[in-house]
């Protein structure tokens, strides 16, 4: 993927090392493959699992929407010794504020209208994006949604999940970029299938997930909204974050992937429906296949 570097009038200061990088003490989050650390104006999002695509996303955002989100000052991949995978930057602004699941408890309905009133306009300008006529991610990529990531068939044959006795990898599902929303759906089920021959609900998904999916246009979605990847501002605005999986997907898609990371434990599943389109009949069938068959149980 082409690197970026932005123009450095833009930067707030040199763009750090990967020295400087490395050895940041000021770590935000951390996860096997991934990292993210802030320095000065900076925050960097590095690792051998970070894809640079979400990089060129939040930059795709930005030219096409006024949604707030993190500027992005550059983007580029680091070979990594001994290592098949290189260990991809995206270096982007630093947004001061607080997690919207850190302060939720803390606001009134008002403060709490306000903000959903934020993210929705958020929400119909995704929408109102037009489509490249393709189910995918920018730049006519295939998925990079957890569900979609390339799992190892051996792998879950260790698990014995998979009694198959097949080592044959290249049974592997496509990740898209799909043609249609059919399409899609039926690469879902084909990953299910080939990972969990007897887990019974493949069986009831084949059945029915036909009958509810429709052939409707790619609707680009953020396609991993909850409370974590929303941060508001000291000056109340709300501003949206983590864009790794984010691309076109079904119209229903975002409505489905917002209630599966719901928690449950208060009620922000009735304010997720005042900030999106609802599709509850999808969410029903939805809420069980839409994380990574490797974690089914």
């Amino acid at each position: 993927m082409v690197p970026f570097i932005a123009d450095a009038a833009l930067l707030p200061g040199p763009l750090p090392t990967t020295e400087a990088i490395a050895s940041s003490e000021d770590v935000l989050k951390e996860y096997p493959g991934r990292r993210i650390v802030r320095i000065g104006e900076f925050v960097i999002k590095y690792g051998t699992y970070v894809s640079l695509n979400e990089g060129h996303t939040m930059r795709f955002i930005k030219e096409h929407s006024t949604i707030p989100v993190p500027e992005v000052y550059a983007i580029y991949s680091n070979p990594k010794e001994n290592s098949h995978r290189p260990t991809n930057y995206i270096i982007m602004e630093h947004m001061p504020g607080e997690s919207l699941q850190s302060c939720w408890s803390t606001l009134d309905d008002e403060a709490k209208n306000k903000i959903a009133d934020q993210l929705r306009t958020y929400f119909v300008q995704l929408r109102n994006i037009p489509h490249q006529g393709y189910f995918g991610v920018v730049g006519n990529r295939p998925f990079e949604d957890g569900m979609f990531r390339p799992f190892d068939v051996t792998e879950i044959n260790d698990t014995g999940s998979n009694d198959t006795g097949s080592n044959d990898t290249d049974q592997k599902p496509s990740s898209g970029p799909f043609d249609s929303e059919k399409e899609m759906i039926e690469a879902i089920l084909s990953r299910y299938h080939l990972a969990y021959p007897k887990f019974k609900k493949c069986g009831f998904y084949t059945r029915h997930l036909p009958e509810i999916v429709g052939d409707g246009p790619p609707i680009f979605s953020h396609a991993d909204f909850q409370r974590k990847n929303v941060i508001i501002r000291k000056d109340g605005a709300a501003v949206l974050i983590d864009w790794e999986a984010a691309g076109w997907y079904p119209a229903f898609w975002e409505y489905a992937v917002a209630h599966f990371a719901c928690d449950w434990r208060d009620n922000w599943y009735i304010w997720i429906s005042r900030v999106l389109d609802e599709f509850p009949n999808h969410f029903i069938l939805t809420l069980q296949y839409c994380d990574d068959p490797t974690q089914v149980r």
